[in-house]
């Protein structure tokens, strides 16, 4: 029976603390009611959220000691949301840091794909704010390709393991779905041009090209975005624009998620005022306990399922 892994990455947490180990366990536990019975799940969470904690705590202890702090406004947004979100660029774009968070995906992502099948089994990407970019960059981007670099072999490795990457395009297992909550992937569009050593483009589209070839299907790509996320950006057209225009191989979808705690005039009395900022954090937070969410997932889910199996179908009969 073929197996289907849903490998999930988290990205900053935006409130008082880091997120933990245990962060996707509602969301999992929510897809597993949603989906299919027959489904066979396994679940992967990587984190690598603790490896910044420390030099982040530090900094943000030296800006509270600071004579000027007391009189700023929205200090527990600079000190959580906005220092998480930017520290955790700034760090990982490090070669020190990068390449830590590199080694531990790797050995997560080693350890619970063992024993895999890559003739049946497949693997659905669900990410979450800054993970996106992190895996993103790890399986695409140029700036790892070298020798030199730190952990050059560990990416290789991890693109390894995926189906239709270089530098082994035609092993690994197959990717059947990325589900992306909360991206800033879009705010990063402009690392993503033509001598970028961050430019995704080329493997990605290598990537797509290589899949197609064996699903004769577009990739699904559905894209969460929560009204009040800050963090969130739409991609539905910057990524066409990124790929030329590609639609043939990917199926992409920005999927707004309904606020079900809010009245209508409520929300649109606040959505766009300073207090909605405020409180992203909640927001940028709450795909891990959407229902809506799990049951999209859950749905693309069993439609891959489904096609796989109607596509074994075919190849017996068309051998038989």
């Amino acid at each position: 029976m073929a197996k289907d892994y849903l490998l999930f990455i988290h990205g900053v947490n935006t409130r008082d603390k880091l997120e933990k180990p245990s962060y996707a366990d509602k969301l999992f536990q929510l897809i597993q009611e949603s989906a299919d019975s027959s489904l066979q799940l396994e679940k992967i969470p990587l984190y690598w959220g603790d490896i910044n904690e420390d030099a982040q705590e530090r900094l943000r202890n030296t800006f509270k000691q600071s004579t000027a702090w007391n009189e700023l406004w929205f200090q527990d947004f600079r000190a959580n949301q906005l220092l998480q979100f930017a520290g955790d660029a700034a760090l990982y774009l490090s070669r020190t840091i990068g390449s830590e968070v590199v080694q531990r995906i790797k050995e997560q992502a080693k350890e619970g794909l063992k024993g895999y099948d890559p003739n049946k089994d497949r693997l659905h990407l669900i990410t979450h704010s800054w993970g996106t970019v992190i895996l993103f960059d790890i399986l695409f981007a140029k700036r790892w390709n070298y020798p030199n670099v730190p952990a050059h072999q560990d990416v290789m490795d991890i693109r390894n393991t995926l189906f239709g990457l270089s530098p082994s395009p035609y092993t690994g297992i197959e990717l059947a779905s990325i589900h992306t909550m909360g991206s800033p992937i879009a705010l990063f569009s402009l690392l993503h041009v033509d001598g970028s050593t961050h430019n995704f483009q080329q493997l990605f589209e290598e990537l797509l090209q290589n899949l197609y070839n064996i699903r004769n299907r577009q990739l699904p790509w559905l894209n969460f975005l929560h009204p009040g996320d800050p963090v969130a950006w739409p991609l539905e057209k910057l990524l066409f624009d990124s790929l030329n225009g590609e639609t043939k191989y990917l199926d992409l979808a920005d999927i707004v998620i309904q606020r079900e705690d809010f009245s209508d005039f409520l929300f649109k009395m606040v959505s766009q005022k300073i207090l909605a900022l405020v409180h992203g954090g909640d927001a940028h937070g709450s795909y891990w306990s959407s229902k809506q969410v799990a049951d999209t997932i859950a749905q693309t889910i069993k439609n891959e399922a489904r096609q796989a199996k109607i596509q074994v179908s075919n190849r017996e009969l068309i051998s038989g």
